[in-house]
């Protein structure tokens, strides 16, 4: 092969590898990266725990968990579970950068924070999920507190479809969002999951006051927190786009 000829199998090389390098992930993909991602992120935060479960004293309750650090811990996780489905279908699905990275922002986050709380269940024996009736560990009727009466009636919330806990989208409104695309996708997510942070507010509200164990108290405190900043980024997000949140 002549120099030239070896320069521009060269050149063209380099163009390919600059074309490739420039090139997005495609969907496909994205889903599978974000997957193991998922995965990787429930078995660190099992993991750890377990860690802070077992590294705490005595003197801290964590071997006597209270009614509220149990019910908590069962609860929110399966409520974050939802919110985790909603953030990946932003993730892979939206064409919008901030959609997308709000999605597996969120989506990270509380992967991780169900390993957490799992990890605490497999410590105190107890089940996953909630055998019975969910939110039995805190009251309905607000006496106890004003954590619901900012978000309005629990009964009311909880009567919303087949939502099983407040702010929770009802399987029409997950189908709903599964069809949509573009724009409009961007929108109806940025509701369902404002609407969905709302209401997890009375629960982690209820748990910093009341659960025993520290590590479930810095937990719920941690969420109140970081949801309520994404709350109103969101909602500014809505704003910027001509809509508004749904009604809670």
């Amino acid at each position: 092969m002549t120099g030239e000829a070896e320069a521009a199998a060269e050149s063209g090389a380099g163009a390919a590898v600059d074309a490739t390098a420039g090139a997005g992930p495609p969907g496909w993909a994205r889903a599978i990266i974000l997957g193991g991602s998922a995965l990787a992120l429930l078995l660190i935060g099992a993991t750890v725990g377990l860690l802070i479960g077992r590294s705490e004293t005595p003197t801290q309750a964590v071997a006597t968990p209270g009614p509220v650090d149990i019910g908590f811990s069962q609860d929110m996780s399966l409520h974050h579970r939802q919110a985790v489905e909603m953030g990946n279908l932003a993730y892979v699905r939206s064409d919008d950068t901030e959609i997308s990275q709000i999605g597996f922002d969120i989506a990270a986050t509380q992967q991780g924070q169900v390993g957490s709380m799992q990890g605490w269940l497999a410590l105190w024996e107890a089940p996953g999920q909630a055998p019975g009736e969910v939110m039995s560990w805190m009251p309905h009727d607000g006496g106890s507190g004003d954590a619901h009466d900012s978000h309005g009636s629990m009964d009311h919330a909880m009567g919303a479809g087949d939502a099983v806990m407040p702010g929770m989208a009802t399987s029409e409104e997950m189908r709903k969002l599964r069809s949509l695309s573009g724009e409009k996708f961007d929108v109806y997510f940025l509701q369902l999951m404002v609407r969905h942070h709302e209401g997890g507010v009375p629960m982690a509200e209820y748990a910093v006051e009341h659960a025993k164990v520290p590590a479930v108290r810095a937990l719920a405190r941690s969420i109140l927190e970081s949801q309520g900043a994404e709350i109103e980024l969101m909602k500014k997000m809505l704003e910027t786009r001509g809509a508004k949140p749904l009604p809670f």
